[in-house]
């Protein structure tokens, strides 16, 4: 099964390396990670995404507990939550699709956030069905790259699943 977990670290030098050498020193695969400060820049929060049964993913949560500079670690998966991603779409159309893409990008309420001549930039936002979509209905119009940034997450306050 697919968890969403949520780590709050003090914001120092070799933390990253110390959770991801965790996951790859126990064989576990990290699906998706992101890292970024808090409103306290002294601590960060990293979003990782991994794969395992209920027995792996407490092994993962112990482990991380475990280490000196994680304050807080929580299973999103198991409370209620609130979950985007995002995606840069580099897509380069024929003159007659141009209004084509730029339709499909209002629809998906994304943004063209740079063009060329020859190529649309277009970010959008939103969880991982709504990005694999508008990925999969770009394919016709010639994607040439896209990058994503990873599921980010947060607890919805006060509500349980």
């Amino acid at each position: 099964m697919r968890h969403t977990i949520s780590v709050l670290v003090e914001n120092k030098f070799g933390v990253l390396t110390r959770v991801a050498g965790l996951f790859s020193g126990r064989g576990y695969n990290i699906e998706s990670l992101s890292v970024g400060e808090t409103i306290d820049p002294q601590l960060s929060i990293m979003t990782i995404v991994t794969t395992g049964d209920d027995q792996i993913i407490e092994q993962i949560t112990k482990q991380l507990n475990k280490l000196i500079d994680v304050i807080k670690v929580v299973d999103l998966t198991e409370i209620d939550h609130v979950e985007r991603e995002m995606v840069l779409v580099k897509v380069a159309p024929k003159q007659d699709d141009k209004a084509e893409v730029l339709r499909l990008t209002e629809i998906f309420r994304g943004r063209v956030v740079d063009s060329s001549p020859r190529t649309y930039t277009v970010e959008i936002t939103g969880d991982e069905k709504k990005i694999e979509a508008f990925i999969e209905l770009m394919k016709p119009f010639g994607i040439k790259e896209f990058v994503r940034t990873g599921k980010i997450a947060i607890a919805r306050e006060g509500i349980k699943k």
